[in-house]
């Protein structure tokens, strides 16, 4: 029986624009009949799993996902750098050199990137130490009678779907550059069959999960699902009209503007809604319990103090969570977006009336359903009780 945890949100944001559309505009949402301001769930994600607060507390336990691995690998090869560097962007200005000539690194990284993506190399009565070239795409169109289609260019390198990376299959692809740099050979099949991880130490893939079509075996279902957080209330998103001075201009025959211009914005109280599957976070990271807690920990702090990036130079929007109710147990959870299904409309103390109305919410589903809990916790910084020491150890009970 799976153990999870329940954590119901509400934030309040100055005028912002955290997330924007496809026209530059704060996303909506109609619910209820209203509209609401709505922030995606991958934007809180990304937020979340690119933060000071995750980057600290689990270094060494985080993936990278990018379409860019295949000519990363390249680069490696060629100029001798770790790749671990060259993926965090740290890339010297006097790079070092290597005897791989381009067309051998090309193909070498095509053969690494695609693994990911397409079918993994099979062995065709060949034995596991033989090279795969022949067995995967070399990327030089028309000169392998073999060739396949494949999901990685072949000239740039650059994949057609984003992957998610954990760190211990970034250090299998190094350690295969090091083999290869050093012993000047195309990589073999059951190298390149190795390079796809059954067990995780990377705490993001095991949270929010990887889908790899072409190597089901290696996909990870998330462990944690996060909803879009959407504004209690009604909010009409308006328009900001700006202009910048040329510090230059001495105001003699020009005293206009050297630049104009117009953004969108909004405000809004955000009800934000999580739910953790420990019980198969535990299973994604290989039953390690320990690391397990140190990344639940380490996202309910970064899901209270960190905002998404959108346009904050321009807004300054960063908040933490005025409340937050916390929940642990085993029955099937769930939302409690349906207390705000009607927009509320007390503007003289809305942070009050919506943590009420969540509460009561509760309340009357515990009434008709029974509690989906065992546990529980509260903080709540509007009336200044409850921690967030508290929700910590809600999550992870010490033993």
């Amino acid at each position: 029986m799976s153990e999870f945890i329940q954590l119901h949100m509400l934030v309040s944001y100055p005028p912002s624009n955290l997330n924007r559309d496809d026209l530059g505009r704060p996303k909506t949402a109609v619910m209820g009949g209203t509209q609401r301001l709505r922030i995606s769930s991958q934007s809180l994600k990304r937020a979340w799993r690119t933060s000071d607060i995750f980057q600290k507390n689990l270094e060494g336990h985080i993936g990278i996902r990018t379409k860019e691995m295949g000519a990363t690998v390249k680069e490696a090869l060629t100029c001798g750098l770790p790749l671990t560097e060259l993926l965090k962007g740290n890339i010297p200005e006097a790079k070092q050199t290597t005897t791989i000539p381009e067309k051998d690194a090309k193909k070498w990284a095509f053969s690494i990137a695609s693994v990911f993506v397409d079918k993994p190399p099979q062995d065709k009565n060949k034995k596991a130490d033989e090279s795969s070239t022949e067995e995967v795409n070399s990327g030089e169109k028309g000169k392998n009678k073999k060739e396949k289609k494949s999901n990685i260019d072949g000239d740039t390198l650059r994949g057609e779907q984003l992957v998610f990376y954990s760190n211990n299959e970034i250090s299998a692809i190094q350690a295969l550059i090091a083999i290869l740099i050093k012993e000047k050979r195309d990589p073999k099949v059951q190298e390149l069959r190795d390079l796809l991880k059954e067990d995780l130490t990377s705490v993001d893939v095991a949270m929010f999960g990887r889908m790899l079509a072409n190597a089901t075996t290696y996909s990870f279902e998330a462990a944690v699902q996060v909803a879009h957080a959407i504004t209690v209330h009604e909010v009409a998103v308006e328009d900001d009209y700006f202009t910048a001075v040329d510090d230059l201009n001495k105001g003699g025959d020009d005293t206009g503007a050297a630049h104009l211009g117009e953004t969108e914005f909004a405000s809004g109280l955000f009800y934000s809604y999580m739910c953790i599957d420990k019980t198969l976070l535990k299973k994604n990271l290989g039953g390690d319990d320990k690391l397990a807690n140190t990344a639940i920990k380490a996202l309910v702090e970064a899901s209270t103090k960190v905002a998404p990036t959108g346009k904050q130079s321009s807004f300054a929007s960063r908040a933490y969570a005025s409340y937050i109710l916390g929940e642990r147990g085993s029955q099937q959870p769930r939302s409690l977006s349906v207390a705000y299904l009607t927009a509320e409309r007390d503007t003289r103390n809305l942070l009050g009336s919506a943590i009420a109305v969540l509460k009561e919410t509760r309340k009357n589903m515990d009434t008709a359903y029974g509690k989906c809990w065992e546990d529980e916790a509260e903080m709540n910084a509007h009336t200044g009780t409850g921690s967030l020491n508290d929700i910590m150890d809600l999550c992870c009970p010490k033993p």
